[in-house]
């Protein structure tokens, strides 16, 4: 089903019919979203909006749209905020960074960075100089033009892993319908959100001509970079170098091997051996086999005497 045939279909149940008896109802009546006094969206269980008049709006978060009605929709209960982590998020190096203080430590640095642009501006001067020109003056090109324009460097900024936590929302299937008022200056914004049976949707009703955007700002799903405090925390995922223990165990009283036969048959063995205390971190060292050594020789002689 295409966007186009699920907006027709929809916005064709939610009309209230010509028909519909409005004696006893204050205000404009029958509703109907396609009027301009009224905005309505159809927001999943997480907040975020399916359909929605305007076409930009669809994807987006609500509290990004409506930040006044999806505020008042936390605090009614209705969307339960929890937080997220991203354990692969790529943050910006914030640790190097310049400092106009450094120069005041001491004069050489002003001296250091007269130098500096003045060696620069000299061979930029030199490259861009045209020494043909002086004497083939036919042949002159302004060669700074094409050297700024093809020799601008881009400022990339460096990203270094971390640790990142960003809000997310949840709906409350407990509550079928609300509705409130929300007081914004001069004017009072209503609006009605009732979930759809049988599904994660709600439709959210709000009145257009009311705008709540400088009492209640945009809600947004930025994340937030975790700064960790404590050597140990239970979300770092550290990335320690290892390094070996500070003391060498040299004896193991006791080993136990388990292993499956005949896949049925659990033998049990214990194994009791008294380790050589020289032996310890020998594992890194390489040493050669002598009787291999020997065998491969013999072997390569005798193979090229048959082959010769």
């Amino acid at each position: 089903m295409t966007l186009d045939l699920l907006e027709k279909r929809f916005w064709a149940i939610a009309k209230q019919p010509e028909d519909t008896d409005c004696t006893a109802i204050e205000g404009v009546c029958p509703l109907s979203c396609q009027s301009n006094d009224l905005n309505c969206y159809l927001v999943d269980s997480n907040g975020f909006i399916l359909l929605s008049k305007e076409r930009r709006d669809v994807g987006r978060f609500f509290g990004e749209v409506d930040g006044s009605v999806m505020a008042q929709l936390i605090k009614m209960g209705m969307y339960k905020k929890i937080s997220l982590f991203d354990y692969q998020a790529m943050c910006k190096n914030s640790n190097h960074h310049a400092s106009s203080a450094r120069r005041l430590l001491s004069p050489f640095y002003g001296l250091l960075g007269l130098l500096r642009w003045l060696f620069t501006n000299a061979a930029m001067f030199v490259l861009d100089f045209n020494f043909c020109g002086l004497w083939h003056s036919d042949y002159f090109v302004d060669a700074k033009a094409g050297y700024h324009t093809s020799h601008k460097q881009k400022k990339i900024e460096a990203y270094l892993p971390c640790d990142t936590a960003y809000p997310g929302f949840m709906l409350d299937y407990t509550i079928k319908e609300t509705n409130s008022l929300i007081k914004c200056g001069r004017c009072q914004k209503m609006f009605v959100v009732q979930q759809i049976p049988e599904s994660n949707l709600v439709l959210v009703v709000t009145q257009a001509d009311c705008d709540c955007s400088r009492q209640y700002g945009p809600i947004l799903l930025e994340p937030k970079e975790i700064k960790y405090i404590l050597p140990i925390h239970p979300l770092m995922r550290s990335q320690k170098v290892r390094r070996r223990p500070d003391s060498c165990h040299a004896y193991h009283p006791k080993t136990t091997l388990r292993s499956k036969v005949s896949h049925a048959l659990m033998l049990k063995t214990t194994l009791r051996s008294k380790e050589n205390a020289k032996d310890c971190g020998g594992a890194s060292e390489i040493s050669m086999s002598v009787t291999l050594f020997w065998a491969s020789l013999i072997s390569s002689l005798v193979l090229h005497r048959w082959t010769s």
